[in-house]
């Protein structure tokens, strides 16, 4: 399972393991975009406060799963 329309109808399969798979690959491919946006804006100069009201968490919460090692 790779395209996302693929995923989305697995992750609505009665069968769990199908589902419960299309989740698991959705959840990676949702937090490798997030990943992405973020190090994206810091970037352009946005403060942590500001990733994190649009990600809806605080700014040490945006902080502590995206600082770059």
């Amino acid at each position: 399972m790779t395209g996302i329309d693929e995923l989305s109808a697995a992750a609505t399969e009665s069968d769990p393991g199908t589902g419960l798979r299309a989740v698991r690959a959705l959840r990676r491919l949702v937090d490798q975009l997030e990943a992405s946006q973020v190090a994206r804006a810091r970037d352009q100069g946005w403060s942590w406060q500001e990733i994190g009201d649009v990600l809806g968490v605080s700014r040490q919460a945006a902080h502590k799963k995206h600082r770059r090692a």
